[in-house]
């Protein structure tokens, strides 16, 4: 845990050196007191009156993803629509924020999405490994924009950072976020891949300096993804960077979420540490699939005092 970092932002026109003199100059993560932090906020509990809200408000940072190689353009129209009526029985229930899908599947998922206010994610950049040249990422990030995804989940260049070449992750962002045009960025950290919470930090930082809309945490594909102390950590940074910038950037939580529990306890991590700015599908969401299940089956326990059951809701 830190206080907010006093680092004067870098000169980036300058060399790279400038870029890393900020970044090891931002401020040390106590790792026992972040771990014991989210540990502490994720023992609270929520009011049985507040919970039918914080369910509602999950499904609506949802961004409902299938990344398979095996994935159809059936199991994309599903996808979809489920999306968009998560509880077919229930007209109440909120619609999900995207459905996140390969660039291929992207026409597919846009034939039922187009004009729904629903938004269409697709991961971009050599997902998952982002071992590619840069002109292969931009050719499939424009790919993506141009069949209709306005979100493009990129993946930064964990070699490249782990090696200290600051300056190459952060002109790649830079490219990716121009290839975009108007559709949001996320960048996927790969937060199990960077062995330590500074550097975690660090690639926040320097994924928001690049011009990033939102930094996420995992691909979903490596076995460590989103925890609650990274996520703090996170938090902590574009906290941090909104009061150094007044610009503010959106949080992903990616991969291992996948109960009811576990997104309050996302909720209240969020509350605690950036307020409620963040508690909107604007600025914060949760990647996954199974979550969607659990939190239809927690709502309709509320709404009718029974669970419905794993099977009463597609599986995705």
């Amino acid at each position: 845990m830190t206080a907010t970092t006093t680092s004067r932002l870098p000169d980036l026109s300058g060399s790279a050196f400038n870029l890393r003199s900020f970044l090891h100059g931002l401020p040390g993560v106590d790792k026992v007191g972040v771990e014991a932090r989210a540990a502490a906020l994720g023992t609270r509990s929520v009011k049985t009156s507040a919970k039918a809200a914080a369910i509602d408000l999950a499904i609506r940072m949802v961004d409902l993803t299938t990344l398979e190689g095996a994935d159809t353009p059936g199991k994309v129209r599903a996808l979809s629509a489920k999306a968009l009526r998560p509880d077919p029985a229930d007209p109440t229930c909120p619609p999900v924020a995207a459905v996140c899908v390969y660039p291929a599947m992207v026409p597919v998922a846009a034939e039922v999405l187009r004009g729904t206010g629903v938004h269409l994610a697709s991961v971009a950049t050599a997902f998952p490994s982002g071992q590619a040249p840069l002109d292969v990422k931009l050719a499939d990030t424009r790919d993506a924009v141009a069949a209709g995804a306005d979100e493009i989940d990129m993946v930064i260049s964990r070699g490249a950072f782990l090696a200290g070449r600051y300056d190459h992750v952060y002109e790649e962002i830079v490219a990716v976020k121009e290839a975009c045009g108007s559709a949001h960025l996320k960048v996927i950290l790969e937060t199990g891949e960077l062995e330590t919470y500074d550097n975690v930090r660090r690639a926040s930082w320097l994924a928001m300096l690049a011009g990033a809309d939102f930094i996420k945490t995992s691909t979903g594909k490596v076995p460590v993804a989103a925890t609650l102390p990274v996520t703090l950590v996170m938090l902590e940074a574009v906290r941090d960077f909104r009061a150094r910038t007044g610009r503010q950037v959106g949080v992903k939580p990616a991969g291992g979420i996948r109960t009811t529990k576990d997104a309050i306890k996302y909720l209240v991590l969020i509350n605690e540490t950036v307020g409620d700015d963040w508690l909107d599908p604007d600025w914060f969401r949760f990647g996954a699939s199974s979550l969607l299940n659990d939190l239809l089956m927690q709502r309709t326990k509320l709404t009718t005092g029974h669970y419905a059951g794993p099977d009463y809701f597609t599986l995705d």
